[in-house]
């Protein structure tokens, strides 16, 4: 599928990309900001839309997966359960949501998929404020292995984790918006520390993104054109995000993270 864009709406989309790229692996959303450009800014159909931004998520997740692995969120046995449990739900989601995208309203799934992140915003924003002052970005990472380690894997048991990564893979596949922008906020609000969730949210969104954009791809609703022109900014922006979640107090990331939330749930519903 050739791109026949104008060149303001091509720059708008690489800069929103790269924008995109920042926020997954910083906070979780992010992925859901390209998926809104290449709906409003693209004439292309909600398939294509979901298709293609699906299809870069499949990058990202690898590039974040290897980023946290790399700085230790994901050297706990617990952890990799917990991604292994949401990773297993996600993919039956994924396809779930393929099918789902061409026999649901949008429309309805939208306006529920915005109520349920206001109030998850709203949750995320009140464990924000109970922090302790402690709750740096260094300080969550080292203290999820240790002393957050029981709640790590209490808090999300393998049945819990499934689930979640059922219904995180659903509305992924079905509207395309990436898998961090719902595991994150659940996994914060059930009490994983921040950088912990966003490292197991990547490893979800390459088996949740890669179903999903498999599935996508078989229908043709996938342009590899507009992938790549929006890919290779969205994974700089994956690096800078992996540097700035490691630099900033992680109370301040989970409020920036629910003020997204509360900020995009009406527009979500309201543009579905």
């Amino acid at each position: 599928m050739p791109l026949d864009l104008a060149l303001p709406v091509l720059l708008a989309l690489v800069l929103v990309a790269f924008g995109a790229g920042v926020g997954i692996t910083a906070v979780g959303p992010g992925g859901v900001f390209l998926t809104v450009a290449l709906f409003a800014l693209t004439p292309f159909p909600s398939a294509t839309v979901a298709g293609t931004a699906t299809a870069t998520f499949v990058f990202t997740g690898l590039l974040g997966t290897l980023s946290y692995l790399r700085s230790g969120e994901l050297a706990d046995r617990r952890r990799l359960r917990l991604a292994a449990g949401l990773s297993g739900g996600g993919v039956a989601g994924a396809l779930l949501g393929v099918r789902l995208n061409a026999v649901v309203s949008e429309r309805l799934f939208g306006l529920l998929l915005g109520v349920f992140l206001v109030a998850v915003g709203v949750l995320v924003w009140r464990r924000a404020g109970g922090s302790s002052g402690g709750d740096s970005a260094e300080g969550d990472r080292s203290s999820s292995t240790a002393t957050d380690g029981g709640r790590f894997a209490d808090g999300f048991g393998p049945v819990r984790a499934t689930v979640v990564g059922l219904f995180v893979g659903t509305a992924g596949g079905l509207l395309g918006v990436g898998g961090p922008v719902l595991a994150v906020p659940i996994l914060v609000a059930g009490g994983v520390p921040m950088l912990a969730a966003v490292a197991a949210a990547q490893v979800q969104s390459v088996f949740v993104s890669g179903f999903a954009a498999g599935g996508y791809f078989a229908q043709g609703a996938v342009s590899l054109p507009l992938a790549a022109l929006v890919g290779v900014p969205e994974l700089l922006g994956v690096l800078v995000g992996w540097r700035v979640a490691h630099r900033v107090p992680a109370a301040k990331l989970k409020r920036v993270l629910a003020v997204i939330l509360v900020c995009l749930g009406p527009y979500v519903a309201l543009t579905s």
